[in-house]
């Protein structure tokens, strides 16, 4: 056999044993006459051990070998002098009697550990040297826990792994498809799915009343460190259920996949309304580890002679703890920070609350010291606390000062990797009004079901879906509705998004002719299982938690994908070359 151990396994228990390893070369080091080869792979690093006194030849073979060969050790397990208490096997070394070079390797262009020299375009180029560095072997077998106590737990809960079609009907709605030609079907395209969502809806119809799968989806979007063209969810639906039995399931299976990676007990799993999110934290994602909540300071702040604010629709504030003796470099900072473009800001005005009882701010030209008073009172700010201020339109300023409340929240190391809080956001707006379409559009998608006797409304701009998003540490990672399940009220859905019958009938009639055959009322969710394992992970990118990713143009750069293919495939799939439709 090529082994009898990994090199993470041996122990102390084992000394004197004989055994064969297997692994990767990480380095080689000469000392006197005395040769040390650590050994590597995917479970840990064992030190193999060489003496010129006892046998020069295998000596020297363990000198000739270079990074990342591929080697076999057979030896005898023996208890370090000079122990390594940062290394599980740390505490023993093999005795090395034969040594087998297995294959040989290139110089690699990067060193293969955690902390590695190599660039993100380098790592992505050889991807299969990447994989073997330890933390991003780590964040590969976090993925694999995560979907392993996903699927206990629904399995548990009577869940159905369903597979669905990734060749489906093309019904651009939101996103833009991935179309795939068919060679057999001339002029005809399948699409890659977005997500599976009428499948899901057709498995109700058809009596599967707990339905899930771990699943890739694809969208041709622009993208950014926390998305991919193509990507993966827990999909999971539902039927005979209401919303509480959807959020009651889901903060389940959220609970048990942190509990069994992490040994992390997630706690209360709070509630917030859309529009208090909103109010209070400018994002409907909110980071509930820290406060500094919004104030609205319109009454306390208008009509005092400052045209920016008495002209704002909005005036609004959060107060940062601690903060008030921030030097003016540092305000200045701030300031320069909000007025990027990517912010969007004109200013900010800051109010210091001194120790000694007094203030001190930006616009002490306009305010007295019972104006200000009356901010930080309202504010809740005690002495050494700093207000931050911005004014303007309320749906940007609320953006703006969300970002802002984020970054602080960054800066005072308020924002920790290993704590986790999660929270329902619920009662998302229906649909949103499309000024240039002249047509309403769906906040999450069209086949929500709305929170009101459908057949009585009169605005549906007022009207509340029955949806939910669940948000962890900030980032949204699950997202569901309670679905429409008459054809009615779904034909009145489309008619709202400006669809006619006939468009509707062409591309959903397979869904709404389901309906009438007995569709049980049905809801579900899908998690973005990426961007879950990056926050469990500690991370930001999702892309390090995948094993092939894409970079940030969409590429393959491994690969070289896309790339272009030959005429012959094109005649095979009746399409035209590129470069004979730019002639034409």
């Amino acid at each position: 056999m090529y082994r009898t151990h990994t090199c993470g396994e041996l122990r102390i228990e084992n000394n004197g044993q004989a055994v064969t390893l297997g692994g990767w070369v990480q380095r080689v080091r000469e000392l006197g006459g005395m040769t040390f080869v650590d050994l590597r792979d995917r479970y840990g690093i064992t030190q193999l051990v060489f003496n010129m006194d006892t046998d020069a030849e295998l000596c020297e073979q363990a000198n000739k070998l270079g990074r990342e060969f591929v080697i076999q050790a057979t030896g005898t397990v023996n208890e370090r002098s000079n122990k390594n208490p940062k290394m599980p096997t740390g505490d023993v070394e093999i005795i090395v009697n034969n040594l087998k070079v297995l294959n040989k390797a290139k110089t690699p262009p990067f060193t293969i550990e955690s902390d590695t020299d190599g660039g993100d375009d380098l790592r992505m180029r050889y991807r299969y040297l990447d994989l073997r560095r330890p933390n991003v072997q780590q964040n590969i077998l976090l993925r694999h826990k995560a979907a392993r106590a996903a699927r206990e737990y629904l399995y548990n809960n009577s869940f159905l792994e369903i597979e669905t079609p990734f060749l489906i009907k093309s019904t651009p709605e939101g996103a833009r498809d991935f179309v795939v030609p068919s060679r057999m079907n001339e002029g005809q395209f399948y699409a890659l799915p977005q997500s599976p969502q009428t499948f899901k809806q057709l498995l109700m119809v058809s009596g599967y009343d707990k339905y899930f799968q771990i699943v890739r989806c694809f969208r041709d979007e622009d993208l950014r460190a926390d998305r991919q063209p193509e990507f993966t969810q827990i999909d999971c639906e539902m039927s005979f259920v209401e919303q509480e039995d959807i959020l009651n399931m889901f903060e389940g299976l959220l609970r048990h996949v942190v509990d069994s990676i992490l040994g992390y007990d997630l706690g209360k799993v709070e509630r917030m309304q859309y529009d208090t999110a909103m109010r209070l934290y400018g994002i409907d994602k909110p980071d509930i580890r820290f406060g500094m909540t919004f104030t609205e300071l319109n009454d306390v702040a208008q009509n005092k002679g400052f045209k920016i604010f008495d002209s704002a629709e909005l005036v609004v504030g959060i107060c940062a703890e601690g903060c008030a003796s921030y030097t003016r470099k540092q305000l200045d900072e701030l300031t320069n920070w909000v007025k990027r473009p990517q912010i969007g800001a004109k200013g900010l005005v800051y109010v210091k609350c001194n120790e000694d009882g007094s203030f001190k701010s930006s616009v002490d030209k306009f305010y007295g010291q019972d104006d200000l008073k009356a901010w930080a009172e309202k504010a809740g700010a005690k002495a050494g606390d700093l207000l931050l201020v911005l004014s303007g339109d309320t749906a940007k300023v609320r953006k703006q000062m969300g970002e802002l409340r984020l970054e602080m929240g960054k800066r005072l190391g308020l924002r920790k990797a290993d704590e986790f809080k999660a929270l329902w956001v619920l009662d998302f707006p229906l649909l949103e009004w499309d000024e240039d379409g002249n047509r309403w559009n769906p906040c999450h998608h069209p086949f929500t079901r709305p929170k009101a006797d459908w057949e009585t409304i009169e605005n549906w701009g007022d009207i509340k879906a029955d949806a939910y998003d669940l948000v962890l540490n900030g980032n949204e990672i699950a997202g569901g509705s309670i679905r429409i399940h008459e054809r009615d009220l779904q034909e009145k859905m489309f008619e709202l998004l400006g669809m006619d019958k006939e468009e509707s009938e062409h591309k959903f009639g397979f869904l709404m002719s389901a309906f009438e055959y007995g569709a049980p009322p049905h809801g579900g969710i899908a998690f973005g299982f990426d961007r879950l394992c990056a926050i469990l992970g500690g991370q930001e990118s999702i892309r390090d938690f995948i094993a092939f990713p894409k970079n940030n143009s969409g590429r393959d750069t491994m690969l070289d994908a896309p790339s272009p293919i030959d005429d012959e495939q094109y005649e095979e799939l009746h399409i035209q070359a590129v470069e004979k439709v730019a002639e034409v």
